[in-house]
């Protein structure tokens, strides 16, 4: 039994029925994981099987992106190549949305968390799915129920009365992406349970610190109408989420191709892998070593200082706030093929990263105004930095 307080890593996201590892699973001939979906029950743990945390030490890195030989270093070429791949992957699901693809890949290379709110059948959860299929990394899915609880996401030790010691059974987070469906539904005691595995990527039970695997990004969706029976989510959570989306109807040709398409087939079931986990992680370093001026990053304080200043805003964006939008914007400047970020960058991204950090006052919803609007108000409002000069 590890001792507590002790970190170890725990490098199996979802064990099979068998009691076999993932690594040792043989995957679909179609080339990726098998999803693992955990509905809320008390005390109960179908989708994990026993995985002790003395072997968590042993255990090989299975997403391949913690081994600490030399990589080399990744072109931008070959990033934007990449990562347009995955769009077109990803679009083959969600068809005529590529802003929606654009900020959910913005996000991942930001090493961030999405937060997807939109009425149900418009593509919350394939929008996930497609992303994490296109990418080839274990995707664990969790159907946020009132009866989950915080030991059905994280994972819980149990005692093994054979070898009299305690053995930990890793929780639904232990995957690179987790797609967790309805999280207002769950309560504010197992939406808390996320908090940790967000910000610090690893999980702490009993004691005992686990690392999570990377990449490592959630992707939660909600239902923003249908309120009754639902948890709001609180401003600190809300805050981890990097960005927020609506996805929205399809336009009419849009949905037409979606009919022609689709009806006879599930598009997910036909999806192939354009790229992997390591390599992923790859790409996410790549972007945290573009360059960024200091004009930049003071018009970057500038904009999220600017929503605290509002009267009709009661709380404004957070400092976490202001280092998200920067790496937003880092990878927006990857995205368009450059080695530095320029305000456009930040203007790309500053709608989704900001506006679900910000709570108006009474007098604001009265007047019909929006985050959103508020946003774009401080964007035309705050001064532009253009070399020495601002604008």
């Amino acid at each position: 039994m590890t001792s507590r307080g002790q970190s170890t890593a725990v490098s199996t996201p979802a064990p099979t029925g068998d009691g076999r590892s993932v690594t040792e699973v043989h995957y679909p001939s179609d080339g990726y994981p098998a999803d693992h979906s955990v509905a809320g029950s008390h005390g109960t743990h179908s989708a994990h099987s026993a995985h002790s945390a003395h072997s968590a030490h042993e255990a090989h890195d299975s997403y391949g992106t913690q081994d600490d030989r030399a990589v080399p270093t990744i072109g931008l070429d070959q990033l934007h190549d990449t990562v347009r791949r995955i769009a077109a992957n990803v679009e083959r699901v969600l068809v005529g949305k590529p802003e929606v693809v654009r900020v959910a890949l913005v996000t991942l290379l930001a090493e961030g968390h999405l937060l997807v709110e939109d009425v149900p059948g418009v593509g919350k959860t394939s929008l996930a799915k497609a992303l994490a299929r296109s990418i080839d990394c274990p995707v664990s899915r969790l159907q946020f129920t009132p009866d989950l609880l915080p030991s059905d996401v994280t994972g819980v030790s149990i005692y093994n009365r054979q070898q009299s010691d305690f053995e930990f059974r890793p929780g639904p987070v232990f995957a690179n992406i987790v797609v967790g469906d309805e999280i207002n539904r769950a309560s504010p005691k197992t939406q808390s349970a996320l908090l940790e595995c967000m910000e610090e990527r690893q999980v702490t039970v009993d004691g005992t610190t686990y690392e999570l695997g990377r990449p490592f990004m959630v992707i939660a969706t909600q239902n923003p109408v249908e309120m009754e029976g639902t948890y709001a989510l609180p401003e600190a959570q809300r805050d981890r989420f990097t960005a927020r989306l609506s996805i929205g109807y399809p336009d009419a040709a849009a949905e037409l191709a979606m009919v022609d398409e689709h009806a006879g087939a599930n598009p997910l079931s036909e999806l192939r892998p354009v790229s992997d986990g390591a390599t992923v992680q790859r790409l996410i370093d790549r972007v945290r070593g573009l360059h960024v001026a200091p004009e930049v990053k003071q018009y970057a304080v500038e904009l999220t200082a600017a929503t605290r200043q509002l009267p009709e805003v009661r709380l404004g964006a957070s400092p976490r706030a202001t280092l998200q939008l920067v790496r937003a914007a880092r990878a927006q400047a990857a995205l368009s093929g450059r080695e530095f970020v320029v305000p456009d960058d930040l203007h790309a991204v500053a709608i989704p990263v900001l506006a679900h950090r910000l709570v108006l006052t009474t007098e604001a919803h009265a007047a019909r105004r929006s985050a959103t609007d508020v946003v774009r108000a401080i964007l035309a409002r705050v001064p532009v930095p253009h070399g020495n000069r601002t604008r």
